[in-house]
């Protein structure tokens, strides 16, 4: 039997997002894993005037590309890439689904301002460039347009109201110290969709990057169970 993995990545994202659990799969498993770069992402890509269709047409592809190999399908969601997962297995003969961090709401202000207050403690002390928050947060306000973030919105009404038609088995796994998504978005999700089979995970200091987070071992176990990665 062979066996495909779709895993998708974030809003101003990468596959770099997914990384350490694409690695770990790969080490302990002979799928056949793929994680597109969605249209205007990555090093090269520029978000203006991208339009959110594009970003489902381009998992669509990615998917339908898999189903045409392999006879079980699982996938991957990070963030919006959660959304978008989401979005799939409700369309496609998809197996198992794994949402991470998945942006139903969007931007935690107490855990935001929390991490302002570190950064600023960093800028003080002249360490700034060192903060990897920073970094990510610095890249996100300065490298996305308006009509980007427009764009985002606009998917998630859209995606939204469809959960009750996911009717896939699904884990739903989320940080709680994430100043991106709010724990309110794993609640909600787990709240609205549609399947029975469903269990919400909280990683206790994790961030919005769980992959990257010092939960990572926790993450990969619920994971590799839901998976039945023996």
């Amino acid at each position: 039997m062979v066996i495909g993995c779709l895993c998708i990545h974030g809003f101003t994202g990468s596959p770099y997002e997914v990384e350490p659990l694409m690695s770990y799969l790969e080490d302990h498993t002979d799928w056949k894993i793929v994680a597109p770069i969605l249209p205007g992402h990555g090093e090269e890509g520029t978000l203006l005037h991208i339009t959110y269709q594009q970003w489902i047409d381009a998992v669509e592809e990615a998917l339908e590309s898999l189903v045409a190999d392999c006879e079980t399908i699982y996938v991957v969601g990070f963030s919006m890439g959660g959304l978008l997962a989401a979005y799939l297995a409700t369309k496609y003969p998809i197996d198992k689904l794994v949402l991470l961090s998945a942006a139903a709401y969007y931007v935690n202000i107490r855990q935001l301002l929390i991490d302002i207050r570190e950064m600023a403690a960093d800028g003080i002390k002249g360490h700034l460039q060192d903060n990897t928050l920073y970094q990510r947060y610095r890249k996100k306000i300065m490298d996305t347009p308006v009509s980007a973030t427009k764009q985002f919105r606009m998917l998630v009404k859209h995606i939204k109201p469809r959960l009750k038609d996911v009717h896939n088995p699904t884990l739903i796994i989320q940080g709680e110290c994430d100043g991106i998504v709010p724990t309110k978005s794993a609640h909600y999700i787990f709240k609205h969709i549609g399947t029975e089979d469903k269990k919400l995970v909280f990683l206790d200091s994790s961030p919005h990057h769980v992959c990257h987070g010092p939960d990572f071992e926790q993450l990969v176990e619920e994971i590799s169970t839901f998976f039945e990665i023996l």
